[in-house]
């Protein structure tokens, strides 16, 4: 019951209902808290018609709120009108529940009659008085009567009390001389609460008192508030009680109501019948909003599972990511270290080097200086033959040194710059472009049956994402059986959302279901949904009921370049002379077909072919000169039925402008039967048919056919009337 603590508060004192009364937009307010919020207006601008009545008022009939400015748009607290005598001129307050009311505005009575008040008593409601409820933000102007024209909310009243004493302290035992213990029983015929010594005491369970029923204390505190109820009694007519209904008004009236005419035109009804028939309606309303309740209590638990499940998995998922970015930074220190090892090899290799030259030009001076030294003490020497001896000697020497130190000799061997720069860029590019890509596979689509359906041999499936899906994904994957519970087969893959399967078997069931991917992999699969392509004819054994039929046109992508197609691609002609073949774009393998043919022009006597064929006939020569077509052939006399090139069955009986050509194909019995003018061509044409076949023509530009569709099964077949393998001349 605690949820319930804030219907029982009034909204502008905050604190549960006293004397509450009800205003005319069915909210409540306590009878003192409506005085406080009272607003007097001008009476020049009281409009009689928008006065407060218990009664007489079908709808609200509220103040002009833009006339009369009753509340401020600046704070959306509530004021009086400009002119009026004591407009509030302190701020607007807040209510403990949010809404915002003014103090009390009614003017203090002049001093002569505010000494003639009772005490205790309330001032008068002034004249022209207004209140607007502070829930709704609608006005209402009162009547002579005031406060007193709103029916007090007895239920309303009665619940806060029931409510309060449920929250009071544990009831004592009535009987316990000095301090009460909690009572443990009531005795429902001695109207006393007793705590278990005191029962056992005085009311023990024997002779007449075994007969009295004794009830837990909350039970019997319960039985003892309810009492008879009150009869209620009419705002206008106060010794009168409310007896009946008023259906039009919404509103209990008595029967001086109903005499004085105020209820007289409207329907009336028992107020105890209505009681009842409100009560079933607020219980069955009920009943629904309790369902939503239900299913608000189950999705709070399912949010509060995904905030665990969500701490969890942020646990988990910034584990991950610090283990991923210490990897990082160990192969970051890794690497380090290997250049810092090449840098120092580096660093080894030019110090030894300068070294070696160092050591390698310091032997070479030493060398030098000494023989410059002994070639200076040799000049010093006076003896002519002595010097001569030695000297060409000495010159070759210096020579020689000299040469040793050519060009190149005092260069050094090596820079004392490194030569290496390491290059950050593109590391450092990445890492700032370093982020978050997808590591999950999508989840499973979900199939949109209201845009799925079959037509014909077609089947058309349409899918989504979850709602709240947010992985992404490169595309999807749908797949079909073959219509005899056999295994799945892939025919699309792409990122579209719907996709149309051409080319079924008719009168077939399939079972279809797309999954998602990505680059981490393939996701689930879709729920699984069967399909059922249409019926095409009746069956032979079951000449009673009646399928659906087959629409279809010609086929525009498989005709030959030669053919011109109209008519929403019902009208063939071609621009040859020679003959060329068109097919449908519906193929069929099973049930029973038919369709027809007209002749709309026939110049010089042609002779068109009609017929089935396998998708890779031959385009550019009659239909039926190879193996993959069986049809008839027809001039202006006689007609023949040709496969492979080979002619059977001539038979008399030819076309002209305005002919009907009928092709009728059953695939219970394998047949192929040809019609002319609603009569059969011939026998049989073809027999042991088995696989997929298209509907074809071949004609030249001396003929011009319109093809007609979704054409029942002709009579004859049918209801047996003749057999299909006599020939009818």
């Amino acid at each position: 019951m605690d949820e319930m603590e804030e219907e029982l508060k009034c909204p502008v004192c905050g604190s549960f209902f006293r004397e509450p009364i009800i205003l005319p937009c069915s909210h409540n307010i306590c009878q003192a808290c409506a005085r406080n919020i009272l607003v007097q207006t001008p009476d020049a601008e009281s409009p009689q018609s928008s006065r407060a009545s218990g009664s007489g008022v079908s709808d609200y009939d509220y103040l002009d709120l833009d006339k009369m400015s009753l509340y401020s748009e600046a704070d959306s607290g509530y004021g009086s009108y400009g002119g009026f005598v004591s407009a509030p001129t302190t701020p607007c307050q807040k209510s403990p529940n949010g809404v915002r009311v003014f103090p009390p505005s009614v003017p203090q009575p002049p001093a002569q009659q505010h000494l003639l008040l009772q005490p205790g008593s309330l001032p008068p409601i002034p004249r022209n008085s207004c209140i607007t409820c502070p829930q709704c933000h609608r006005s209402l102007i009162l009547d002579e009567r005031g406060l007193r024209g709103f029916a007090k909310n007895r239920v309303l009243e009665g619940v806060v009390d029931r409510y309060q004493q449920s929250k009071a302290a544990a009831l004592k035992c009535q009987l316990c001389e000095k301090s009460p213990k909690e009572a443990t029983v009531m005795c429902e015929q001695c109207d006393v609460f007793y705590c278990d010594p005191c029962r056992l005491r005085c009311h023990p369970p024997r002779g007449p008192l075994a007969k009295h029923r004794l009830v837990p204390p909350a039970q019997g505190r319960i039985s003892r508030r309810t009492s008879p109820r009150k009869t209620s009694t009419c705002t206008e007519h106060e010794l009168e009680n409310l007896s009946m209904y008023c259906v039009q008004c919404k509103m209990p009236v008595c029967y001086q109501c109903l005499e004085e005419g105020k209820h007289g035109t409207h329907e009336v009804k028992a107020l105890g019948a209505m009681w009842k028939l409100h009560k079933g309606q607020l219980s069955q309303a009920l009943t629904g909003l309790s369902d939503r309740a239900t299913e608000a209590k189950e999705f709070l638990v399912q949010l509060r599972n995904m905030v665990q499940h969500i701490q969890e998995n942020g646990v988990e998922f910034e584990a991950c990511l610090v283990a991923q970015c210490d990897a990082l930074i160990e192969a970051l220190n890794r690497r380090k270290a290997q250049l810092l090892s090449r840098v120092n090899k580096e660093h080894e290799h030019k110090l030894k080097v300068v070294r070696d030259q160092i050591s390698h030009c310091t032997v070479k001076l030493r060398q030098t200086t000494g023989l410059m030294e002994y070639c200076l003490e040799v000049i010093k020497e006076n003896d002519p033959s002595g010097f001569l001896q030695i000297s060409d000697a000495l010159i070759r020497r210096v020579h020689m040194t000299e040469g040793q130190w050519g060009k190149g000799t005092l260069t050094p061997r090596m820079n004392s710059d490194f030569d290496l720069t390491l290059d950050s860029g593109p590391l450092l590019q990445t890492i700032h472009q370093l982020d978050f890509v997808q590591m999950k596979v999508p989840a499973a689509p979900m199939l949109q049956l209201e845009e799925c359906c079959t037509q014909n041999n077609s089947a058309t499936l349409s899918w989504k994402q979850p709602p709240l899906s947010t992985i992404a994904l490169d595309g999807y994957i749908l797949e079909l059986d073959d219509g005899n519970m056999g295994p799945f087969r892939e025919v699309y893959v792409g990122t579209e959302t719907i996709c149309t399967v051409d080319g079924l078997h008719f009168n077939s069931t399939y079972k279809a279901r797309v999954k998602a991917f990505n680059g981490s992999g393939v996701g689930q699969y879709s729920k699984t949904l069967i399909m059922q392509t249409s019926e095409t004819g009746l069956p032979p054994c079951d000449i009673q009921s009646i399928g659906e039929v087959a629409w279809f046109t010609f086929d525009p992508a498989s005709a030959h370049q030669d053919i011109i197609l109209s008519n929403d691609n019902l009208t063939v002609s071609c621009n040859s002379y020679d003959d060329r073949v068109v097919m449908g774009n519906s193929a069929f393998s099973r049930g029973v077909h038919y369709w027809e043919m007209t002749v709309d022009r026939y110049d010089n006597h042609p002779d068109p072919a009609f017929g089935v064929a396998r998708g890779d006939v031959l385009k550019d020569v009659m239909l039926g000169k190879d193996d993959k077509a069986w049809a008839m052939y027809v001039d202006n006399n006689r007609s023949w039925f040709m496969h492979n090139n080979s002619h059977t069955n001539r038979t008399d009986g030819g076309i002209c402008k305005g002919a009907t050509i009928g092709i009728l194909l059953d695939f219970s019995r394998g047949i192929l039967i040809f019609l002319i003018n609603d009569e059969q061509q011939g026998p049989v044409a073809f027999e042991a048919l088995e696989g997929v076949y298209y509907p074809a023509i071949s004609l030249n530009r001396n003929v011009q056919i319109t093809l007609h569709t979704g054409l029942p099964i002709p009579d004859f077949y049918t209801a047996g009337e003749a057999d299909p393998t006599d020939s009818v001349c």
